[in-house]
């Protein structure tokens, strides 16, 4: 779970809302440190081609299938698998990779 400004965001199901997108092959969802909100969602995109999604339609796209804030408020693609050899996705570790 992700604590946003008071809020509760759990990260399957902003990972659900952006597996419905036709181009993500695969998504991770974190949070991470905000001055502001405590922590804000940023999601980790694989798509079946290795290259980015148009970042404003994609936020359009999840904002017909969350409410605004559970929207990710940063996204970062990949083109490499987000899921380790055992096909777990380990939140924790993406996480403390972004924070260094």
């Amino acid at each position: 779970m992700i604590l946003v400004g008071g809020a509760n965001v759990y990260p399957a199901e902003v990972e659900a809302a952006l597996d419905e997108h036709p181009s993500v092959r695969s998504c991770a969802v974190i949070g991470l440190p905000d001055d502001d909100l405590g922590n804000r969602v940023h999601a980790i995109v694989q798509t079946y081609d290795g290259g980015p999604i148009d970042v404003d339609e994609l936020r359009a796209f999840l904002g017909e299938r969350l409410v605004r804030y559970k929207v990710p408020r940063s996204f970062e693609f990949q083109a490499g698998p987000l899921r380790d050899d055992a096909g777990k996705l380990r939140r924790s570790a993406l996480r403390a990779a972004r924070i260094g």
